[in-house]
């Protein structure tokens, strides 16, 4: 979209060089800084994304995992070994998931 109107507005200087600051950190130029802040949107936070990428290759891994012992299952090779193995994916799934809604909150 393009970025037709522009603002204008009075900082102290001590404001100033905290904004700065705060966009430095986020990596980000002052002004996705200020359109990130008025947005909200989590997505846009690089710690975030990050998170969200990381979460989502954990649930890969654990995914697949799980349709190897499903597989076993539906080919008669069943175990109890592989019972126990699917307890602990998803276990180990509902704790990767609590983490991130500990570290990024529940919208």
């Amino acid at each position: 979209m393009a970025k037709e109107v522009v603002k204008h507005f009075r900082l102290t200087a001590e404001d100033a060089e905290v904004f700065a600051k705060l966009a430095r950190e986020a990596g980000m130029k002052e002004a996705d800084y200020f359109r990130l802040l008025i947005t909200q949107k989590p997505n846009d936070y690089p710690e975030v994304r990050s998170g969200l990428k990381s979460l989502i290759n954990e649930i890969n891994r654990i995914g697949v995992n799980i349709n190897e012992v499903v597989y076993n299952n539906n080919s008669r090779l069943y175990r109890e070994q592989d019972k126990n193995r699917l307890i602990a994916y998803m276990r180990r799934l509902n704790e990767t998931v609590e983490k991130a809604v500990e570290d990024f909150g529940y919208h």
